[in-house]
Parts: C-alpha cells; structure tokens; sequence
C-alpha cells in the first residue's frame, strides 16, 4: 500500500509508489487502453505530462524504458514494447546510467550505457550493461538480454 492505494511489487508498481511518495501518480491520464500494462499505463501518463526522449543524457529522477525483457503477450515472438520501466538514479562520466528498479525479486541498482549496448563487462571488468531479460528455452537464438540492447527511451516527468 502507499497513499492508501494498493501498488503492485513489480517494477511499475515500485516506480508509481515511489512518485507517490511525492504527489504524482503515474498511473493517471485520460487514455484508454484495454489490458495495458503498468509499464505502459506511465508510458502513456509520461507522453501526455512529460517528455520522452532517447538522446539526451537523462538525469536523477528520469524514468527508463525497455521493451522485451520478457514474453509479454506469452506469443514467443519478440514482439513485447514496454515491459520494464525504471527510474533514474544518476549518469557516471562513461555515460553508465545508473537506475533503480525491481528485477526478479529485489529493488537493486542496474547499469546501461547505450554507447556499449552489446558489452555486459569491461576487459578490466567493470559492468556496462546488466542483463535484464533472463534466457529462457523458448527465446530465439540472439534475443538480446542486456539493459543497452533491450533499451526503448527516457521519460521526464515535467512539474504540474
């Protein structure tokens, strides 16, 4: 529960409960769209609120957006927009974005950097981008698994 509204753990429940925390809740808006999941639902809200981008650098507080990160509509295509969303915590000098989001069981920190999109680890290393889609028997060989790879935009949440 959070603002006396029972929030999903999943990773938009966690998104909408912490911007609830602060007077705004994502799952708002005048659209319509039967069977849309929570990820779209704060798609939708931050399209008509905000701006979606997927160029600039985004910064603490932005929301991310990935699509595929798991079978959606169960069709074993790779077919599924707009199934993770999480949220900004800060950009590191490389360009890693660093966010927050509930992936399997736990809310953890998560790195992508979109200039390495294909590389999970450095030579010395250093994490660029997490996997965020785990391997299942069903996905077609080179389904794309990393945060980089599965990457769809940013979104600001802009001031009422």
């Amino acid at each position: 529960m959070s603002g006396g509204r029972r929030i999903a753990y999943d990773c938009a429940g966690v998104t909408r409960a912490v911007f609830l925390k602060h007077g705004i809740d994502l799952y708002t808006g005048d659209f319509d769209e039967p069977g849309a999941n929570g990820v779209r639902l704060i798609y939708n809200h931050v399209r008509r609120y905000g701006a979606l981008h997927q160029e600039r650098v985004p910064h603490p507080g932005d929301l991310v957006f990935f699509d595929n990160t798991w079978d959606f509509n169960g069709d074993g295509q790779l077919n599924d927009p707009l199934t993770h969303v999480g949220i900004v915590e800060r950009t590191e000098p490389d360009g890693t974005v660093i966010f927050i989001s509930r992936v399997a069981s736990a809310i953890e920190r998560y790195r992508m950097n979109l200039r390495h999109p294909h590389v999970h680890k450095t030579a010395d290393g250093r994490i660029l981008n997490d996997y965020i889609r785990r391997k299942t028997p069903s996905d077609p060989e080179g389904t794309s698994r990393l945060t980089g790879e599965l990457f769809s935009s940013y979104g600001t949440r802009l001031p009422s």
